[in-house]
């Protein structure tokens, strides 16, 4: 007979959510034994809730539907935190649902129980409880459509055990995804003119265009105006890296030169991106709180738009659907000089002609930064991995990186074509790697999936590699061993130059590690090793891993022994 917990996950199937990333649980039984009469969601069991949550994170990237977690009450609603707190940051739909325990024992302080609103209010876009077994269908109901509806983020379901069981009948209910919210006319065209009188205009795009409609919409308004994209924090595959107008990304440490140029634009189109601190620099792109030139900044959440700085216009309305209105109002390029034809448009066709040379200026010199920029340094620790997996690449390729300096690479050098994916923790949390890389190949069997982590962040979820084991998920882990948290490392030397405490690591050998879970490995300790070994792994139809020794950089108290001193 259905029960209620039957009744629950059959909303989330009509849905589309076809996998719940679980770590099982006394407090949820109803729920898993449930699962076995819904065959349209595959529970994917993992060793950790935090390997669960990034699992689920990285799944909603890429399908951009709510991704489905479920943990039990105490220690694992608390594992799975970062999960929600990376959703947050990252601006993705999740769902994380938490056996608790019996109603009639929530707020005795009874055995794992927790506040899990005081815990999540914080972090979660919405926290719900149910009370009896007839509100787990409407949770769920409520939970995607809070989870996807402005900026898309976490919400936590808190599910008794003792409302699991109860007879229930299932409830056709779906819910209808609202219409893209359209610009207003009046609004498209003044952008247009806006555009038009232009000499500097630069697009700074978010994550709202991370989805093939998105993506395209982008690069046609970019390509229609004639106009620099420059891609916020992480969100480098959003447009080709390759092409003219791509002008870099915003991120943890811009060129001067690059950001005094964007500071020189005399239009910034600021579309699908929240401006957090980072793509902001800081908060000081553009300047706040009255920027000196004009902003338009366009977000679906009317929370986030002008939240940290006064734009000339605020557009609240689906990015997507701007970037292709005002694509529409682009004029043919070819066209302004030579409609010119009389004497009484010479004028007009002299300053039209002004303002192509200095926009075409404009866009030259910005091209010219990113590829200074972006050209591949001397060979060196770290970097060799990276530039052999860009030489050697063929298809899709689906790049999951962890958090660290291994990763650097990745943002400055390596250039994303159009078809490639680039996971990484906008949060910046150690761990997501490994079940990032686990979900990607899981959702998309036609990529080839490479895992770049650390030896720090491998040890903290690397234990999931075993699915890609039992699923023979042809990932291509690489773990990047410098035996330090060289991050961090890297930090201290900085401030406090040869004064290292807490960041050294004694590392494992990861490539027996790797084989006793079952997959071909092998360290890499040569530079010289490094094309051949990429090379089988990414020829491998299972998965393969290799384990790529480097070095930390030398202090900077050994380079100049006066720093120590004036530390």
């Amino acid at each position: 007979m259905p029960t209620a917990s039957h009744s629950f996950l059959e909303v989330f199937a009509a849905h589309g959510i076809d996998r719940a990333f679980l770590v099982p649980g006394e407090s949820y039984l109803g729920l898993l034994d449930a699962l076995n009469e819904v065959p349209a969601i595959e529970a994917v069991t993992c060793r950790h809730e935090a390997g669960a949550g990034f699992m689920a994170c990285a799944d909603a990237r890429l399908t951009g539907r709510p991704a489905l977690v479920m943990v039990s009450r105490g220690p694992g609603a608390s594992n799975a935190a970062i999960a929600l707190h990376t959703a947050q940051q990252d601006a993705v739909p999740l769902v994380l649902v938490i056996g608790q325990v019996p109603k009639d024992h929530v707020g005795r302080e009874a055995f794992q129980e927790i506040d899990y609103p005081r815990m999540f209010g914080g972090i979660a876009k919405w926290v719900g409880s149910a009370h009896a077994p007839e509100q787990l269908p409407e949770l769920a109901f409520k939970a995607l459509r809070m989870s996807t509806s402005g900026t898309p983020g976490p919400v936590v379901l808190v599910v008794p055990e003792d409302v699991q069981d109860q007879a229930l009948p299932a409830q056709d209910w779906r819910a209808h995804p609202p219409a893209p919210t359209q610009p207003a006319p009046q609004v498209v065209r003044e952008l247009a003119d806006m555009l038009r009188a232009a000499q500097r205009p630069l697009i700074v795009a978010g994550s709202s265009f991370e989805n093939e409609p998105g993506r395209a919409a982008l690069l046609r308004l970019a390509e229609s105006w004639q106009v620099p994209v420059v891609v916020s924090f992480r969100r480098h595959d959003i447009f080709p890296n390759a092409h003219p107008l791509y002008a870099g990304d915003l991120g943890l440490a811009n060129d001067r030169e690059q950001m005094e140029a964007f500071h020189s634009s005399d239009l910034i189109l600021a579309l699908g991106t929240r401006m957090g601190d980072i793509t902001s620099q800081g908060y000081t792109f553009p300047a706040m709180p009255q920027p000196a030139q004009a902003v338009v900044h366009c977000h679906a959440d009317a929370h986030q738009v002008g939240l940290n700085f006064a734009p000339r216009i605020g557009i609240v309305c689906d990015p997507t659907a701007l970037a292709q209105a005002l694509a529409d109002e682009a004029l043919p390029h070819t066209s302004n000089a030579s409609n010119a034809s009389n004497a009484s448009n010479a004028s007009n066709a002299s300053n039209t002609s002004n303002t192509s040379n200095t926009s075409n200026a404009w866009r030259e010199r910005l091209r010219a930064i990113e590829r200074r920029i972006s050209a591949w340094p001397a060979p060196s620790d770290g970097v060799d991995v990276v530039r052999a997996l860009a030489r050697q690449r063929e298809g899709s390729t689906l790049v999951c990186l962890d958090a660290g300096t291994f990763a650097a690479p990745v943002y400055r050098h390596f250039n994303f074509r159009p078809g490639e994916r680039m996971l990484a923790p906008i949060a910046g949390a150690m761990g997501y790697g490994t079940p990032a890389a686990v979900a990607a190949a899981m959702r998309r069997p036609d990529a080839k999936v490479v895992c770049l982590v650390g030896d720090g962040g491998f040890m903290m979820t690397g234990n999931e590699m075993i699915a890609a084991v039992e699923r023979r998920l042809p990932i291509l882990f690489i773990v990047v061993d410098n035996c330090a948290y060289g991050s961090i490392w890297l930090h201290q030397d900085r401030h406090y130059p040869g004064r290292h405490v807490g960041t050294t690591l004694a590392s494992p050998d990861f490539a027996r590690i790797a084989a006793a879970f079952g997959m071909p490995s092998e360290t890499v300790e040569r530079a010289d090793d490094v094309d051949a070994a990429v090379a089988r792994g990414l020829r491998s139809a299972t998965p393969y891993f290799l384990h790529v020794k480097t070095r930390l950089p030398a202090s900077r108290a050994t380079q100049d022994p006066q720093a120590s001193r004036e530390a």
